[in-house]
């Protein structure tokens, strides 16, 4: 059976390792498909969860914020700069940070530096939030 190994590594520690029969990221022009043996890239990597599809059928969803991902024929290598399992994810604080996100946008401009950080932050809660089942 063909796997890619996949590595999923913040400033902080390694989040996930482990072998993949497809990785699904969120590029920046658009959704990627990595399978073994995929040409070699680097790509910088948006505000979205990370799939990791295996062999026995098991689903691994990783949220991701933002970083580069690098493929080489057999291994993806995710440099993340923030990245949490869905059984790391904290609901409540994410719920809350998507409220205080929706807040902000609906009170500022829309070329005013914080529109673009609610913007940011209200991505972050969303994926979260979606790797988390909620």
């Amino acid at each position: 059976m063909n796997t890619i190994e996949v590595e999923i590594v913040t400033p902080e520690r390694v989040v996930y390792r482990g072998d993949a029969r497809i990785v699904v990221a969120r590029g920046a022009e658009g959704d990627l498909g990595i399978l073994p043996n995929h040409i070699p890239m680097v790509t910088p990597l948006k505000i979205a969860p990370i799939l990791v599809k295996k062999h026995d059928g098991a689903d691994d969803k990783i949220a991701v914020s933002g970083g580069m991902m690098e493929v080489r024929k057999d291994k993806v290598t995710i440099l993340a700069e923030s990245a949490e399992l869905a059984d790391e994810i904290d609901v409540n604080r994410a719920t809350s940070a998507k409220e205080r996100a929706e807040r902000r946008l609906a009170e500022s401009g829309r070329e005013d530096i914080d529109f673009k950080r609610a913007q940011m932050s209200l991505q972050r809660a969303l994926t979260r939030l979606d790797v988390a089942g909620k």
